[in-house]
């Protein structure tokens, strides 16, 4: 009799035991996934304010409007590549302006922010963009913002002129150099003219 109550006794400290034993693994358990999910809730309050910041520079740089301009002188561009690239006919004014005019009502510039914003937070630190900010909101970086547009606008003009500048040069040096090409260069240019006189271009409209 006193064995089977020790044997009872020794099966309900057992019990006891492993209840305790899985209360603290599911304790532990809980534990770690409260852990693993505040870890993961800060990593998404930080990226969020991260990317907040980003917002913030890009506002502060004007980049929305930039981009504006940017897709305006585009369109200055595309308009002749795409007219030309039609084949001639009344309709080709009416298509590229219904064209442009789609265009123009799908390029929001939030849009494009959602874009930009992860392409930034790819190479830039949070801190990074609050160092960004902060020379930005000096004077020395408002004044860069505000004459940027026409260092651009200026820059990309002399660039243009130079380039037009040395591919003329390029062209008489080696004509120069290549007798034989600037003489075939020339008989075709006559016989060009030739033809053109022959065959003059229609007055009406395409």
């Amino acid at each position: 009799m006193k064995i089977s109550a020790a044997l009872a006794c020794v099966l309900l400290f057992a019990t006891i035991c492993a209840a305790q034993d899985s209360s603290e693994s599911t304790a532990d358990q809980d534990s770690g996934q409260s852990v693993a999910a505040a870890a993961a809730q800060s990593r998404d309050r930080l990226e969020e304010a991260k990317k907040a910041d980003i917002r913030h520079l890009l506002e502060i740089t004007g980049a929305a409007n930039l981009a504006t301009q940017t897709m305006d002188d585009m369109e200055k561009n595309m308009r002749p590549m795409i007219a030309g690239a039609l084949p001639p006919g009344e309709y080709r004014d009416k298509l590229v302006d219904l064209f442009f005019e789609k265009f123009r009502t799908k390029r929001n510039p939030e849009h494009l922010m959602d874009i930009i914003v992860p392409i930034y937070a790819k190479y830039y630190s949070d801190d990074d963009i609050k160092e960004l900010i902060a020379m930005y909101q000096t004077p020395v970086g408002r004044k860069m913002l505000s004459v940027l547009p026409q260092i651009a606008a200026e820059s990309q003009a002399a660039g243009k002129a130079w380039g037009e500048q040395i591919g003329r040069e390029s062209m008489l040096e080696v004509l120069n150099e290549h007798p034989d090409l600037q003489t075939a260069l020339q008989n075709a240019a006559n016989a060009q003219n030739a033809t053109n006189a022959q065959n003059p271009p229609s007055n009406t409209r395409q």
